[in-house]
């Protein structure tokens, strides 16, 4: 995945404000060719605007009709433009709608009052008007951010982290923290290190791993005989592996009826299952699946040409967690973060929980009661794996499309406290 500075123009490898460079699939032909951007909504969300601004400002500079509000997240342009070309065009955008014209930082929220639309900066506070004459300032002042939408989600999904962190922060005096919480999960590293550790695994600063790191993803693995001080030969490594506990040895369920099979899944092996066999030799070696470095697995996935692909959530789900899932998720969410980019990827994440849940269950049967589920579901909720929308229409009907229908409806009926207090937490919100 290419990130890029928000502002093009700071050539700073750690500047803080990072973005998906625009990623375009031609599609189409003659009269009918079309350009999807495929990764529209993730970039939207980097610069803290409404994808419908980002496609309808292309539209306006390119003279081309788009889609503003598709279902599918599928982001559409007519006609046939390059990504390089969409790219010098969100520069544009960027400078007259997202960053302060003070400061020059990108951290403003579009107030629209008395016909007026200002970019309010919360870093300098400066609030500077927008020019009206721009096309899409009309569109804008036309397409206000409607009352219950994605915006006040986000704002209510604030207020219940605060409120929860007070309750937290209430037990620890108690000796019951959210270290506390998880610790019977497992000891891997739970307890007061938490807060420091997902200090460490933010996502600052997993980007700027991986732009130190990004030689090594181009470069050839060079490995010296005496990096090793264990026997690495293929025999020994199976013979580790075959001492894990059983959830590594299984063979990853990739199918399950995905309309998506553009990489041959259905027939023989596939990249999917290299990666899944390659984070399982590395727990091997390593003793521990927690001692597998993000940075190597990721660089993994981009050798293999998949670190975009929804179905690598799936992998990752069943191959890096265990039942000591609560404790583990937030040591890899800046790693998921970076790949789940879509409502699909969504999906694929808690498709593959349902499948873990059903191993897992058999050896650990807590697994699959409603405290651990809802605890699990708090977490990818808390860390912006999962949003509150595809949760909910998740819990809304069972699916045997990852795992038997039985299961998908017990693991769905054990959520329901948590889909529940979504509910009522939105329905205090829009009284107040």
């Amino acid at each position: 995945m290419a990130l890029v500075n928000v502002r093009r123009d700071v050539t700073d490898a750690f500047y803080r404000y990072k973005m998906e460079r625009i990623q375009t699939k031609i599609e189409g032909k003659g009269n009918g060719i079309k350009t999807v951007v495929v990764n529209l909504s993730s970039v939207a969300q980097s610069l803290a605007r409404p994808g419908s601004y980002v496609i309808k400002y292309f539209g306006f500079e390119l003279g081309a009709q788009t889609n503003i509000d598709p279902p599918d997240d599928r982001w559409i342009i007519n006609g046939a433009h390059e990504a390089s070309k969409l790219q010098d065009h969100l520069d544009g955008f960027i400078n007259k709608f997202v960053l302060c014209k003070k400061c020059k930082n990108p951290e403003t929220d579009v107030v629209i009052k008395d016909g007026r639309i200002v970019l309010d900066c919360k870093a300098c506070g400066q609030r500077t008007d927008v020019d009206l004459r721009l096309k899409l300032s009309g569109f804008i002042l036309k397409n206000q951010p409607k009352k219950g939408g994605k915006k006040d989600k986000a704002e209510r999904k604030a207020a219940r982290k605060a409120k929860q962190q007070a309750l937290q922060n209430g037990n620890k005096e108690n000796g019951q923290g959210s270290g506390g919480e998880n610790s019977e999960n497992g000891s891997n590293g739970s307890g007061d290190k938490n807060e420091d550790e997902d200090d460490a695994g933010s996502d600052d600063e997993f980007t700027r791993k991986i732009n130190a790191d990004a030689q090594v993803i181009d470069a050839p693995a060079v490995v010296r005989d005496d990096d090793w001080a264990v026997d690495m030969s293929e025999k020994a490594v199976k013979a580790r592996q075959s001492q894990l506990p059983s959830e590594f040895r299984q063979k990853l369920v990739l199918g399950g009826g995905d309309e998506d099979d553009d990489e041959g899944e259905g027939g023989g092996h596939t990249v999917y299952d290299t990666l899944g066999d390659w984070i399982q030799e590395e727990a091997a070696k390593a003793d521990s699946i927690n001692k597998v470095d993000d940075i190597q697995i990721y660089v993994k996935a981009k050798e293999l040409g998949i670190e975009t692909k929804h179905k690598t959530v799936l992998v990752l789900v069943q191959t890096l967690f265990d039942e000591n899932i609560l404790t583990q998720i937030p040591k890899r969410a800046a790693m998921l973060k970076q790949i789940i980019t879509s409502e699909r990827h969504e999906k694929a994440l808690l498709g593959g929980l349902e499948r873990l849940l059903a191993a897992q269950g058999k050896e650990h049967p807590e697994l699959l009661t409603s405290d651990k589920i809802v605890k699990i579901l708090h977490q990818l909720y808390d860390k912006d794996l999962v949003s509150e929308d595809v949760i909910k229409k998740w819990g809304s009907k069972a699916s045997k499309k990852y795992v038997d229908l039985a299961t998908s409806k017990k693991i769905r009926r054990a959520a329901e406290p948590f889909i529940k207090w979504l509910d009522e937490a939105e329905e205090d919100s829009d009284e107040e």
